[in-house]
Parts: C-alpha cells; structure tokens; sequence
C-alpha cells in the first residue's frame, strides 16, 4: 500500500517500470534542451524545447512498446504536424478556426503517413497559438525546434532502452517456421488463427493502442497460461526421465555422436567438470565440431523439477529444441523432459480429462 501511487494503470506495468520511465525522462528532455540550446548558438543553460516534447518523453519512456512511441510516430508525427500548424496559420487568421482545423489536419496527416503520435497535436496547436517566436520561425519552426527536439530526444531514448535491456525500437515480429517452409509454427495451426482477431477486432470496432501481432502474441500466450493453470498439478519431476546420458565438455565430437546414435536419442546435456550442466549437443551441432563439443554446443533449455509440465510447450514446440534438461539450484541434472516425454503426458491429462467430464 506504500506505493498505491504506483498501481498499474496499464496492462504489464511496474513499479521498477515507471521508476525506469521517471529517470529516462528526466535524462532526455534535460540532455534534449541542453543539446538543442548549443546546437543553435545558446549557451549550455539556454533549454531550446517545445511543449510537446514532455508529452513525447512520457510515450517514449513510459510506454515504448505504444505503436505511437515508435521513433517514426515521435520524429515524423511532431515534425508533420507543426508544419499543418504553421502552414494553417499562414492562410487562416482566426485563432478559434485555425486551431480546430489545425489539430484535425494533424491527426489526418499523421494518419496517411503513418506516425500517429498524440503530442503531434500539441505540436499543430503550438504552431498556431506559439506567439511572436513561433511567427518569427515562421516555416523554419517544424525543423527548429521541433524536428531537432524529437531527433534528439528519440536518440537519446535509444541509449537509454538500450542501456536498460528494453525492445527499442519495439518490432513485434511474428513468428516464423523455423525450418524454413510456409507453414506457421506448430504452436500457431491449433488454437485461434489471425482472421478469428482481424474479426474481433471489426466486431468491437474501436482503436486500440497495440499492435496486431503483439495482440496475437498476448492471446496466445494467455492460452498457455489458462492450460497451464488447469494442469498445474503435472509437474516436471512428475513426467521427466531420471537417468540422463549426457557428455562431457571435453568429449569429442565423435564420441558424443556414437553416444547419441546407440541411445537413440537427439539431445546430449554437455557438463562441465564439478557435473554441472554447461550446455546442450545435438546432432545439428556436431556437424560443424572438429575437436570437441565444447566448442559447439549451444544454450540447453533447463527448468526445475516443481515447474509445471505444460509451461514447456513452448520451448518444445519452437521447431529447435528436443528436450529440456531439468535441474537444482546449483544446475546439477535431475532429469530430461523430451519432446516425446510431453506428449505422453498430454495424452494422459486429455484421457483423464474425459474420464471425469464422462462420470
């Protein structure tokens, strides 16, 4: 309750989220105001800023993953915007009119150039009711300040996401096959497809701020936590096979080959020397080792035994990993969960399912 101040208000977000947020603004609207001032001749205590700007920073730092935090919204929906501005005061003298007309032609600017940003507005009102040094700017004023303010604090806003291991620019990829070939992901043919959200979305008729294929992303992973919730009691210590073959760092690539070939397995855990789990090989791998497989071998998927069985569907069914290796607090093997190993289990759950629904 000490921090009720900091109740999200939106989905995902934290207390160290908007600690983030608070110090990025802090650092770039400062470094934007110090660096603009220098940039035009001031002196490191003259701030040259626009309003908007804040209303930028806020998108920018708060809210990075927003389609209209993106550097291109932010950049080219300010700039564009104040260059309605200045362009509707030139020809309309009406403060009232030209304000209205000046914010409705942001917004529809914006729109056909795809940077919709909110503090674009602000930049299209600035522009007309900015006083004697937006009208001495006259057309210069979109670039400067307005332009350089948002290049700056856009690059600033970089380094700093950066710096604090944030997707910055936010690029919500979807996934991919990873063998190459048109069909979607395993995990993508069951479920819900895209034209069941492109539906939903005509069906609720309203705007929102996420992009489409973070939204799928979202959904679809609020169906494995849903499956994972009504099995949570199948644990991974209750399915995994205990006596694990695995190699060590220093075993040739030869020698891991012929121990995966007479196990009639696809996965090897590679250990180093005090047994704890260093790596993962595969066949996939061993084609490009020429001395041993500590040179090759790739990041093993790993979890605990306590961990809910189902949470691996993901890991299992991204089209590149065979097994996860399951291990203490101190990475000692415990066991292995295969790919085979998981969808026994599902089967079970299934079966027993209909048991129950059928009594």
């Amino acid at each position: 309750m000490a921090f009720r101040l900091f109740v999200p208000i939106l989905a995902g977000a934290t207390l160290r989220e908007r600690l983030l947020a608070c110090i990025g603004a802090t650092i770039g609207i400062a470094l934007t105001g110090v660096i603009s001032g220098l940039a035009m001749g001031g002196g490191p205590h003259v701030a040259l800023l626009v309003a908007p700007m804040g209303a930028s920073a806020v998108l920018l730092f708060a809210v990075p993953a927003s389609p209209l935090a993106q550097p291109w919204s932010i950049i080219g929906g300010n700039s564009i915007s104040a260059l309605v501005g200045v362009t509707v005061a030139h020809f309309i003298h009406d403060p009232v009119m030209a304000s209205g007309l000046a914010v409705a032609l942001a917004i529809a600017a914006m729109s056909f150039t795809r940077c919709l940003h909110p503090p674009g507005g602000a930049a299209a009102l600035t522009a007309v009711l900015g006083g004697p040094a937006v009208v001495s700017a006259g057309f210069l004023f979109p670039f400067v300040p307005v332009a350089l303010n948002s290049i700056i604090l856009v690059t600033l806003g970089l380094l700093f996401h950066r710096l604090a291991r944030r997707n910055y620019p936010h690029v919500a990829a979807p996934a991919a096959n990873s063998h190459g070939t048109a069909d979607p992901p395993a995990q993508q043919r069951v479920g819900f497809q895209p034209e069941d959200i492109d539906a939903a979305l005509t069906t609720l008729d309203e705007t929102f701020d996420i992009d489409r294929n973070d939204l799928e992303r979202l959904l679809r992973q609020v169906e494995l936590q849903a499956m994972v919730r009504s099995h949570r009691t199948l644990l991974c210590q209750d399915i995994m096979s205990r006596d694990v073959v695995s190699v060590p760092e220093q075993a040739t690539a030869d020698e891991a080959r012929q121990q995966l070939l007479d196990h009639n397995i696809r996965t090897l855990p590679v250990v180093g020397a005090d047994a704890r789990l260093v790596g993962a090989v595969g066949l996939r791998e061993l084609t490009k080792a020429t001395d041993t497989v500590k040179g090759v071998m790739s990041k093993a998927g790993t979890a605990s035994p306590e961990t809910p069985a189902m949470s691996l569907l993901p890991l299992l069914t991204d089209g590149r990993s065979h097994a996860v290796v399951i291990v203490d607090g101190e990475r000692r093997i415990l066991g292995l969960i295969t790919q085979t190993d998981l969808l026994a289990a599902a089967a079970r759950v299934q079966a027993a399912d209909k048991g129950l629904a059928a009594a």
